[in-house]
């Protein structure tokens, strides 16, 4: 498998950025961390592994960020509002650097998927929501999608604009709906086991319904655990079946 690492200092974040890539050819994922982990988290728990007999068969490249979730939303020693301001930040980077390179790496005209679990999951969706126009999908295992399960309480404009649940029901822009219909890659899905929170996603699936947005939404059983292995089940199940 051909593997790249890179950093740049980031002018959104104002620090330095590592990103890996994995493969040669087909679609882009790119893959946001759990919590407050690194660009190497999904290749140390065996995803890259996982996923290996379709980056080596070319049908994907996959891309894999830092969090900054320890700079905001994880980190109790800042002002909530400070840490709102570092999420935007990261907002930002993915989508002014991250995206730009990856076109240059794969081409302008390859598609590009966002995927996380956990914490990762709600910023891939935010991601995606965002800014339909440069990213095509998400794929988003185990998540929340209301962002004040993590603002201990705090509450401002820009939580509300990074909390999908909230937000969407008062999107009416339609040319960002229709942005976001025309996607046939919004995949949400869940175990129902131990720290699993499956009736979060089905509340955020009645959400997106409400709004005319088709998605894709799984929930597993008592026995799916939130952890590793089944992330290291779905996404592959995923990928396999729905790409």
């Amino acid at each position: 498998m051909q593997k790249n690492t890179t950093s740049w200092h980031s002018p959104s974040l104002h620090k330095e950025m590592p990103i890996a890539s994995y493969g040669h050819s087909g679609f882009n994922l790119l893959l946001v961390p759990t919590a407050a982990a690194d660009y190497l988290e999904y290749e140390r728990f065996q995803m890259i592994d996982a996923l290996a007999p379709f980056i080596d068969a070319g049908k994907m490249r996959v891309y894999s960020i830092d969090s900054i979730n320890n700079e905001s939303w994880l980190n109790n020693e800042m002002e909530p509002a400070h840490k709102a301001i570092r999420q935007n930040q990261f907002n930002n980077y993915v989508f002014n650097e991250v995206i730009p390179y990856i076109n240059a790496n794969s081409g302008n005209d390859s598609l590009t998927f966002t995927c996380g679990a956990s914490f990762g999951a709600l910023h891939s969706m935010n991601l995606f929501l965002k800014r339909p126009d440069i990213i095509n999908g998400c794929i988003c295992m185990s998540g929340v999608y209301d962002l004040s399960e993590y603002t201990k309480g705090f509450w401002d404009d820009q939580v509300y604009f990074n909390s999908p649940f909230h937000y969407i029901p008062n999107l009416n822009d339609e040319w960002y709906l229709e942005k976001i219909r025309s996607s046939h890659h919004i995949h949400i899905y869940s175990g129902s086991g131990s720290y699993e929170d499956p009736e979060a996603n089905r509340r955020f699936s009645q959400v997106l319904w409400d709004k005319g947005i088709w998605h894709d939404l799984d929930i597993w059983g008592p026995d799916i655990t939130h952890d590793w292995p089944t992330w290291r089940a779905m996404l592959p199940y995923i990928i396999s079946n729905k790409f």
